[in-house]
């Protein structure tokens, strides 16, 4: 799987406040992320998969939601992962 256990690790260790806290939400958006980018990937080979379609849209909007949730509750933490992962032109 592109998505194995010491993956996850690393993702909350770089981005949240250590490897064992996956409910921070700098770890997860970094997560969603990654997942989305590897969705993205699938589906330019595989047009016709609407199932996975779907769950990109899906993850999209938890992202969203959480950044959303982010900006609203510590702007300055909203910045930094924003400009860590690149989500903004």
């Amino acid at each position: 799987m592109y998505l194995d256990t010491e993956k996850k690790k690393e993702f909350f260790a770089k981005h949240g406040k250590g490897a064992t806290d996956t409910g921070s939400p700098e770890g997860q958006i970094a997560m969603f992320s990654f997942r989305i980018a590897h969705l993205t990937e699938h589906l330019k080979e595989n047009r016709k998969d609407f199932n996975t379609q779907r769950a990109l849209v899906n993850l999209v909007g938890k992202r969203r939601k959480l950044l959303n949730y982010l900006a609203d509750k510590d702007i300055t933490r909203y910045r930094a992962i924003v400009k860590e992962l690149g989500l903004r032109r």
